[in-house]
């Protein structure tokens, strides 16, 4: 989504090598021994509340643009927005929304975001504003009895996709080439079959997600095996590959998927039940979800969330219920770092994270 020019490349240089030492600080800081870690806390690393006041909504759309701007989706149809690193929150929901669920938004910068309401037929709605939420265009609305979509998300400004749970045996895939103004639906061919029971999770946003101009990956769970299926053709023709992640039952499977590119990618779930262990809840790929490998330590629940920090190779967050957990070696093991709840996670090239979750928490990692 960002060209530079050769007369501009001394100075991406200049700034990715800056952006690069500041990560290793905030790495160092956030991967001292266990021992000494403790909770997210002063002097390291934390997540520092932002809050909406809005103690009512769970949010599990989460859309982080830069370390000022982010957007929000959850229940009762809110969707909210800053443009001051989370000092204050601006209420943007589409009007006559209050009985929706919005359980993922796509945001291309403080102004421009689409939303993702879920829910069996005319309950599965797209929205879209060009003007910070001022005002919205309703650019989908779902007709079909057996649809339910789950999921959003882009390839860049232009070009995007949303899933819904299989309709006649095969997940659907709908299109957008103009920025989520119109929407069609991809042939199904190209889509393998899906498993007895197999669905997505509409937990984090997470469950499509993107890398680069083409490929796209799908999550599942529910069905004998929780599988993620891979794209790289902007959906029109998918592979499909067995995780090590439990499944079998509709509470079991891979929640979220996150890539820092093509090759190397995080699959996190597990049961969402909370009397209900969740043990290999996470795994790891890196050759684009061909195969998947059962992560040596995972995290020690329920994971709804996942996204690789700025500018590392080998570090990522998982979030979910119980708490945040922290990987420094590519999703081969995690560990505990904060125990707080929290649904979903974002990062953005500008050394920012965020999450969000049940009871309108929100939080920014800071220093």
């Amino acid at each position: 989504m960002r060209r530079l020019g050769s007369t501009r490349r001394r100075g991406r240089t200049s700034r990715l090598v800056a952006a690069g030492v500041a990560c290793g600080a905030a790495l160092g800081a956030l991967t001292v021994p266990s021992a000494e870690a403790g909770p997210l806390g002063q002097g390291r690393p934390h997540w520092a509340p932002k809050d909406p006041g809005t103690p009512q909504v769970r949010f599990r759309g989460l859309a982080a643009v830069d370390r000022r701007t982010a957007w929000l989706a959850g229940t009762g149809g809110t969707v909210l927005r800053t443009t001051d690193g989370g000092a204050s929150w601006r209420n943007v929901s589409p009007p006559g929304a209050a009985d929706l669920q919005f359980r993922d938004v796509e945001a291309f910068d403080a102004r421009r975001a689409v939303v993702l309401a879920i829910g069996e037929g005319e309950a599965s709605r797209v929205y879209r504003t060009e003007d910070g939420g001022a005002s919205w265009t309703e650019s989908f609305r779902n007709t079909d009895p057996k649809a339910f979509y789950d999921c959003l998300a882009f390839f860049d400004r232009r070009h995007g996709l949303a899933m819904s749970d299989p309709v006649d045996g095969r997940f659907r895939i709908l299109s957008t080439s103009d920025g989520g103004r119109s929407w069609r639906m991809l042939p199904p061919a190209g889509m393998p079959p899906a498993l007895d029971g197999e669905a997505g999770f509409a937990a984090s946003g997470q469950c499509l997600v993107t890398s680069g101009p083409k490929d796209v990956w799908l999550a599942t769970g529910g069905g004998a095996h929780a599988r993620v299926l891979h794209s790289a053709d902007r959906g029109l023709t998918w592979t499909a590959a067995d995780t090590p992640v439990p499944a079998g039952d509709p509470a079991k499977g891979v929640f979220s998927l996150a890539f820092r590119d093509r090759g190397h990618g995080l699959a996190v779930g597990g049961d969402y039940r909370p009397d209900q262990a969740s043990p290999q809840a996470a795994a790891f790929t890196a050759d684009g979800g061909r195969t998947w490998t059962p992560a040596a330590t995972s995290p020690p629940a329920y994971r709804s969330g996942a996204a690789w920090l700025p500018h590392s190779r080998t570090a990522a967050l998982a979030v979910g219920p119980t708490g945040t957990d922290l990987t420094t070696d590519a999703g081969r093991t995690w560990r505990t770092i904060d125990t707080g709840s929290y649904d979903t996670v974002d990062c953005t090239p500008d050394l920012s994270c965020w999450a969000a979750g049940e009871q309108g928490r929100v939080a920014r990692l800071e220093r």
